[in-house]
């Protein structure tokens, strides 16, 4: 089951993609954090997705704004590392590969059938509350300008 706005959101404690562990819990309390999972790095939609949350990131850290934008998915962190480079970005790329999709699992969105994450994003404010969550098929790209106001109203 998705978890909804007024839900308190899940610790999560995942390698990154340079290895170090990353806590949900100690990211949003001075921020405000966009979870966002996605099923493969390197896929087309991934690829315009991540490019398109690492453009709003940027916009929100020029104009002094707390927000972290995370993205998990199931690949291994050597792949988001990979895939860090390749798309030249700054955000946090977490590995939910093992326990495989656990995290997405919590959050509500985890396909057992295929073994990746739907595309799942959630609003998380500095409370640990959920302000924001909604999940869409695996082929559609998102459009998250309603998660970025979600965001941005929270801080």
């Amino acid at each position: 089951m998705i978890l909804r706005p007024g839900d308190r959101a899940p610790d999560l404690a995942l390698p990154d993609q340079f290895g170090s562990v990353f806590t949900l819990t100690e990211a949003a309390r001075p921020r405000v954090v966009v979870l966002v999972f996605v099923p493969f790095a390197f896929s087309p939609i991934c690829g315009d997705e991540l490019a398109a949350l690492d453009v709003w990131q940027k916009r929100m850290r020029e104009r002094g704004r707390a927000v972290e934008v995370v993205v998990v998915s199931v690949d291994s962190k050597y792949t988001l590392a990979a895939w860090a480079r390749h798309a030249d970005t700054d955000i946090v790329l977490l590995s939910d590969f093992w326990p495989h999709g656990e995290s997405a699992r919590a959050f509500g969105v985890f396909d057992p059938i295929h073994g990746v994450a739907e595309r799942g994003v959630f609003v998380i404010a500095p409370t640990g509350t959920i302000v924001s969550g909604r999940q869409v098929a695996r082929t559609e790209t998102r459009d998250f300008g309603a998660d970025f106001a979600a965001a941005v109203s929270c801080l």
